[in-house]
C-alpha cells in the first residue's frame, strides 16, 4: 500500500502552524481517553509536534486500554501510557496534575439500552474530572448532537445557536459541557468546549460508511441528505491548538470541514471512481445535523485535507482491502438513538 501509505504519512505530519503554537505550550499535556478511535492519532501528532519544536513536554495517555498491544505501541512513539478507569474515583484521583488536558472520554453507542451507563459517562465524569483537573487547562471533545437539526440551507448551526439535542445521547452531551462550564465558572479554569461533526479517516466514518454501499451494491438511504465531515488529522491538529484558546466561561468551538456535503453527490463520485451505480432509498429531509465551523477557520485557517483528497484516499484504501474499523457514525439516525 505503498501509494496510500505516502499520502497518509504527509497529512500526518504536523503542520507549521501546529508546531508554531505548540512551542508556546508550557506544560505537559494528559490525553484522557487515548484509546478510542481519534486518542492513538492525537496523541502521536502531539509528540511529534513537540519533538518538532524541540520541547520536552511530556505527552500521557490515559485510557483501559483494552486493544492489545496499544499502550505498548504508544510508549514506543514516545507516550507515556497509564492504564486506568476514570470512572473509578480513586483512579481517577492518582492521575499525575498536569498544565494541559484533553478530554476525549464518553460514549456514544447503546445509548438506547444502557441509558445510565452513558449519562455516567458523558454526564457524570466531566464533573469528576472538571474538579481533578481544576488547575488545568482543558479541551473538552463534544458533538455537534447538542444542537437541533438544521435547515439544509442554513449554512449549518453556529456556536450561537442554542442548543436542543435531540435523544438521550446528546442529551448527555450537553450535560458533560454544562458541568465542565460549572466548575470552569466555580474554579476559573480555562476551557475549550471543542464540538466535532464528524471526524473521518481512512478506517471509519461518513465517507468509508457511503463508499462500502456503493460498492456492494446496497442501497444510500438519503433521508438525512447533507452531513459535515472533517479529515481526523485536521480535526487532531485544531483540537490541540485549541489549548492556547481555553477560556473562562468556556470558549465554544465548531470542528468541522467547510462543506455543507450532499450524500447522493458522495455516493456519485464513488460510483465513478468503482464503476457502479449507486443505489438509493429514503425521501431526503430539509434538515439535517449542521455545523457552520468559520470560527474555528478564523482561527486555525482551512483544513489541509480536502474533500475530494479524502474521497481519493477512502476509495482506494477499500480497494486495496484495507482494514476498518467497524463502528458506524448513524449520521442517517434522526431520533438521536445510538
Amino acid at each position: 500500500m505503498t501509494q496510500i501509505s505516502n499520502l497518509l504519512e504527509r497529512f500526518l505530519t504536523p503542520s507549521d502552524a501546529l508546531v508554531q503554537d505548540i512551542s508556546q505550550l508550557e506544560g505537559d499535556v494528559l490525553i484522557l481517553g487515548a484509546g478510542g478511535k481519534i486518542g492513538p492519532s492525537i496523541a502521536r501528532l502531539t509528540k511529534k509536534a513537540l519533538q518538532l519544536a524541540g520541547k520536552t513536554n511530556r505527552v500521557i495517555g490515559v485510557s483501559r486500554f483494552s486493544e492489545a498491544g496499544l499502550s505498548e505501541s504508544l510508549e514506543a512513539d514516545g507516550i507515556e501510557t497509564i492504564s486506568a478507569d476514570i470512572l473509578d474515583d480513586a483512579q481517577l484521583q492518582a492521575l499525575p496534575e498536569v498544565a494541559n488536558v484533553l478530554y476525549l472520554a464518553g460514549t456514544k453507542f447503546g445509548t438506547k439500552d444502557k441509558e445510565s451507563y452513558t449519562w455516567a459517562m458523558n454526564a457524570y465524569l466531566p464533573g469528576r474530572v472538571a474538579e481533578k483537573f481544576k488547575n488545568s487547562r482543558i479541551v473538552v471533545y463534544s458533538t455537534g448532537n447538542v444542537y437541533p437539526f438544521v435547515d439544509i440551507t442554513s449554512g449549518g448551526a453556529s456556536e450561537d445557536v442554542k442548543p436542543s439535542p435531540v435523544g438521550e445521547y446528546g442529551q448527555s452531551c450537553l450535560g458533560r459541557e454544562r458541568m465542565f462550564e460549572h466548575f470552569s465558572l466555580k474554579y476559573g479554569t480555562p476551557v475549550l468546549i471543542y464540538r466535532l461533526n464528524y471526524a473521518i479517516d481512512f478506517r471509519y466514518g461518513v465517507l468509508l460508511e457511503v463508499a462500502k454501499s456503493v460498492l456492494a451494491d446496497k442501497p444510500i438511504d438519503l433521508t438525512t441528505a447533507f452531513v459535515n465531515v472533517i479529515w481526523q488529522s485536521d480535526s487532531n491538529e485544531t483540537a490541540i491548538r485549541s489549548l492556547l484558546h481555553c477560556a473562562s466561561p468556556p470558549k465554544l468551538l465548531n470542528a468541522t470541514g467547510p462543506e455543507t456535503v450532499s450524500v447522493k453527490w458522495l455516493a456519485e463520485e464513488f460510483g465513478k471512481k468503482f464503476g457502479k451505480t449507486p443505489q438509493y432509498t429514503g425521501e431526503p429531509q430539509t434538515s439535517a445535523l449542521l455545523s457552520n465551523a468559520a470560527e474555528s477557520f478564523k482561527l486555525f485557517g482551512y483544513p489541509r485535507v480536502s474533500l475530494k483528497q479524502m474521497i481519493d484516499i477512502t476509495a482506494t484504501w477499500l480497494l486495496e482491502g484495507g482494514e476498518t474499523i467497524n463502528k458506524p457514525t448513524h449520521f442517517q439516525e434522526r431520533k438521536g438513538q445510538f
